[in-house]
């Protein structure tokens, strides 16, 4: 078993999960709308070309699906974080400043009694994020 995360965009699913492929040097896996579906017929004419399904391999393990809302009514994100965790703390600084820009920033990334680096922040898009880097291997183990 293994846990994916699944986000819900308002309209812009495209736009994000090209940005998160470029930002996290993944491949997008799958990408196609609700046109042309079954489910078609359910969402509203508009919402049509929204995308129904897309999802991102990172280095053809980690994997991040999305979808937009499809007209549905649309909450933001809430109590939840796409963590990532990664030995290089320079990647993860360059990963950190492009996620956070034109986003918020809820704590800075720096170092911590666990990690090299660990911060927080909000993207552009909405999406609560968690970098992890250099973290001790008794820390990864817990």
């Amino acid at each position: 078993m293994h846990f994916i995360p699944y986000l819900t965009f308002d309209g812009n699913c495209r736009e994000a999960m090209e940005f998160y492929a470029r930002t996290l040097r993944a491949d997008i896996e799958s990408m196609f709308t609700f046109a042309g579906t079954p489910a078609e017929e359910y969402v509203k004419p508009e919402a049509r070309g929204q995308l129904m399904h897309s999802s991102l391999a990172l280095k053809g393990q980690t994997i991040l699906m999305a979808s937009d809302a499809g007209g549905m009514p649309y909450e933001k994100p809430r109590g939840m974080s796409v963590s990532i965790v990664m030995d290089d703390t320079s990647e993860a600084e360059r990963i950190f400043a492009a996620l956070s820009g034109g986003g918020s920033v809820t704590m800075p990334l720096e170092k911590t009694f666990w990690a090299e680096r660990f911060g927080m922040c909000v993207d552009r898009y909405g999406t609560p994020w968690m970098i992890n880097s250099g973290m001790p291997v008794e820390a990864k183990a817990s």
